[in-house]
């Protein structure tokens, strides 16, 4: 009962068709919301043009500027209720689903943290001779724009996360975000 009600509840606050005088009415809501929407991605689409299309607006930051600005204002929105979520921030159950206010965090002890650097040195000094070639290997696939999985499935066997993940920054480069 709780759920049909929820669902119930979802239509008529979140989804906003009651708003409607009339929802049987046929299409004209259905046209009147297409509408909208169509005239919205218009507008978004000649902003980017007016930005040098995709790639200017890209070089600008444009499209991830954006996304932050509108997941800012969701959750602004959503934390102050004006934007109804049933269940998150509206008709919720007074006696259930309590969130615990601190979780405990499970950390290693220092003996398993050194434990596990102890294997990394033995796997790194059993490797020591093959490693150098396959990280190339994987260095030149990159290059060549070949099939880097099925190198990286031989690499995994003689080489560290850690050293692919260093050939690899050297090759490609490491990922900055621009601000």
């Amino acid at each position: 009962m709780r759920r049909a009600m929820a669902i119930q509840m979802i239509i008529n606050r979140e989804w906003g068709l009651a708003k409607n005088e009339n929802p049987n009415q046929g299409a004209f809501v259905i046209d009147e919301l297409t509408e909208l929407v169509e005239e919205a991605v218009l507008a978004e689409f000649e902003k980017i043009s007016e930005r040098g299309g995709v790639l200017g607006a890209m070089e600008t930051g444009y499209q991830r500027g954006k996304i932050q600005e509108e997941s800012m204002h969701y959750e602004m929105l959503k934390h102050t209720g004006e934007y109804p979520i049933i269940g998150v921030n509206t008709f919720r159950n007074p006696h259930g689903d309590l969130t615990p206010e601190t979780i405990e965090l499970a950390r290693s002890t220092e003996a398993e943290k050194q434990s596990q650097l102890q294997r990394l040195n033995d796997f790194h000094s059993r490797h020591a001779a093959q490693a150098p070639a396959m990280l190339k290997r994987l260095q030149q696939t990159v290059i060549n724009n070949g099939n880097v999985f099925a190198v990286l499935m031989d690499a995994v066997r003689c080489c560290s996360l850690g050293q692919i993940t260093d050939a690899l920054f050297e090759v490609g480069g490491q990922y900055r975000r621009s601000m």
